[in-house]
């Protein structure tokens, strides 16, 4: 499996997250507690929005991200105010460029953890349902790129809950067709540079960690001798796979079948169930 966080706020240097934490993404990709592999090895990627621009930049390696100086290069350097940054540990798909996350169509990226169970058999099947307008654009050769593609086939640019939930509606259909019982693991993260939706789902019920944090102006009151936090908006806010250090009160954890929306205002949680699509 993988892991991965994303960043929505105050536009920072890509480093306080990646490399600073106590327990940060690449200290992560080394020694993760929470994951099915504690080595998350098999390439990494950072998507991120500038001040200027309705598209991301997005750059992918295959080699590990603890001895990437390219990406400790951009980290130090690069400031924005929401990100995406992916550590892949593959469950089957080669180890290529194409197949590390986050995804990119447009203005929208995506990045997940997990997997579709069976997706060997399932591919064919899966790869007819994504529109013929879309397909080409696919580079990779994995479950979740996949996944992306079915999502803006079934209307992501709309409606990003719903096209989230038909595609693992029809994910969860044609594995049962394929004698596949719990076909879908996701944690899944997209946006489209404004807003950003994170989904924690599996058909088995025992979905891989995820993990949001506290309101900032409530850590602020709990910790008021933390600089950082006087420095940061109270919309700033941060979606893991697992905790980034131990600031008492600073994590929780979403509940299973839920998703989330970060967004100017009031961030919002809801239930999530696949629906028929």
């Amino acid at each position: 499996m993988c892991r991965w966080l994303a960043y929505s706020g105050t536009p920072i240097l890509l480093e306080s997250i990646l490399y600073r934490p106590t327990h940060s993404l690449i200290d992560q990709s080394l020694h993760a507690k929470m994951g099915v592999e504690t080595t998350n090895g098999d390439g990494f990627g950072v998507g991120w929005y500038g001040a200027d621009k309705d598209t991301p930049a997005v750059v992918r390696d295959i080699g590990p991200a603890w001895s990437d100086h390219n990406l400790q290069e951009i980290a130090g350097h690069v400031r924005s105010p929401l990100f995406f940054a992916h550590i892949r540990a593959s469950t089957g798909t080669p180890v290529q460029q194409t197949n590390c996350h986050p995804f990119r169509h447009g203005r929208w990226m995506w990045m997940h953890n997990g997997a579709i169970a069976g997706f060997h058999r399932l591919r064919r099947d899966l790869a007819l349902a994504v529109d013929p307008g879309l397909y080409s654009d696919i580079k990779g050769s994995t479950d979740s790129e996949m996944m992306f593609y079915l999502a803006l086939t079934l209307g992501l640019e709309e409606d990003p809950p719903g096209a989230v939930a038909r595609m693992a509606g029809l994910v969860e259909r044609t594995g049962h067709q394929h004698g596949v019982e719990f076909p879908l693991q996701m944690t899944v993260a997209v946006t489209d540079g404004a807003r950003l939706w994170a989904f924690r789902y599996s058909s088995q019920k025992e979905s891989r960690s995820l993990f949001y944090s506290t309101r900032v102006e409530t850590l602020r009151s709990l910790h008021p001798d933390l600089a950082f936090l006087h420095e940061i908006s109270d919309e700033t806010r941060l979606i893991v796979s697992e905790p980034l250090g131990d600031l008492p009160g600073a994590w929780n954890a979403v509940p299973e079948g839920t998703y989330g929306v970060v967004q100017p205002g009031e961030d919002e949680m809801h239930a999530f169930a696949p629906v028929a699509a």
